[in-house]
């Protein structure tokens, strides 16, 4: 079944949600494949397929597809992940389940530790943007690229 255009429905909201996507993915410190990094391990967590499929084909660009492939089990991969990353992946799915782990004081510790106060910011931004898009995307069910 063919769902609604969000974006062109609500245009307005749409502009406001891609204002965050494009501070995130522009404007800040982040390296861009750490935030797509973020944006495809969000998007797993949410079930998004859209996103999944456009965040795995930005990772390509610069990461290999061993690595990609593995993001789902980042942790058990450690030699995969740089120190930051793993902290980035961590925090991102702590804060994309904060229902079930209410943004723990050892996780908090974790990720401030990794990242300055303004990138812990940033990365935040970064992991509540794609949720949001995740919540969209899923149920409007945006298309996908990738094709059998």
């Amino acid at each position: 079944m063919t769902r609604l255009n969000w974006h062109e429905i609500a245009p307005d909201g749409a502009k406001a949600l891609f204002g965050i996507y494009h501070y995130v993915t522009k404007s800040t410190n982040l390296p861009e494949e750490l935030v797509h990094l973020v944006f495809l391990r969000v998007s797993q967590i949410n079930g998004c397929a859209h996103c999944i499929d456009m965040h795995s084909r930005d990772l390509r660009k610069t990461m290999s597809i061993d690595k990609i492939t593995l993001v789902p089990v980042w942790d058990e991969v450690p030699h995969l992940f740089s120190d930051q990353e793993r902290a980035a992946l961590a925090w991102a799915e702590e804060v994309t389940r904060v229902s079930e782990t209410h943004a723990s004081d050892e996780a908090y510790a974790v990720a401030s530790a990794a990242f300055t106060p303004r990138d812990l910011v940033d990365l935040t931004f970064t992991i509540a943007a794609m949720n949001a898009f995740n919540r969209l995307g899923a149920p409007f069910r945006l298309p996908v690229a990738a094709k059998s």
